[in-house]
């Protein structure tokens, strides 16, 4: 194996499932593999398609892998945008400076787009959209995981507008 350095690219598509997907970057030649142990290694489970993502990449006779991720930025979506409005519902404030709350997902079902975590301190459930995941860099959450997230009251009750892993805060606020 030969190491190339660092790549800066976007997710073209990721699948749990099948634990592997692939990132495309500007001077690539070819698509970059990205196994579910290098996403793991990063603290994450699952990776949204157009997520930026920065990596270490190695050259192999299979052709080109990341071996470590640096950085993940999610795909660019504005508050305004259809997204927020089509899940949240018209109307529906969000506070882009409220502070993240700590949360653990009590479960999510990727075929049927949505799930719940619950907020600790409070028994309530609180709705989160597959959509809502993408926009936030996810395109799934594990039963028990650690999360941080933003909420705002819909027409249904409380709902979550953001997403983040919980390692990646706890090392902003460090």
């Amino acid at each position: 194996m030969k190491n190339n350095g660092t790549v800066r690219g976007q997710v073209k598509w990721f699948d749990t499932t099948k634990g592997f997907g692939f990132i495309v970057a500007d001077g690539c030649k070819t698509e970059i593999l990205l196994h579910a142990n290098v996403l793991q290694s990063f603290g994450r489970n699952s990776i949204a398609s157009n997520a930026v993502i920065e990596v270490v990449v190695q050259q192999t006779d299979r052709g080109c892998q990341a071996t470590e991720i640096l950085k993940i930025e999610p795909p660019a979506v504005s508050a305004g945008s259809e997204v927020y409005l089509k899940i949240l519902g018209e109307g529906v404030e969000i506070d882009p400076s409220a502070p993240l709350k700590p949360a653990r997902v009590k479960w999510f079902d990727r075929q049927k787009g949505f799930g719940f975590v619950n907020i600790f301190g409070s028994a309530e459930d609180v709705f989160v959209h597959v959509e809502i995941l993408h926009t936030c860099g996810l395109t799934e959450l594990m039963p028990g995981e650690a999360v941080s997230v933003r909420t705002a009251t819909g027409p249904r009750g409380l709902m979550v507008w953001d997403v983040q892993v919980w390692d990646h805060v706890l090392a902003k606020a460090v």
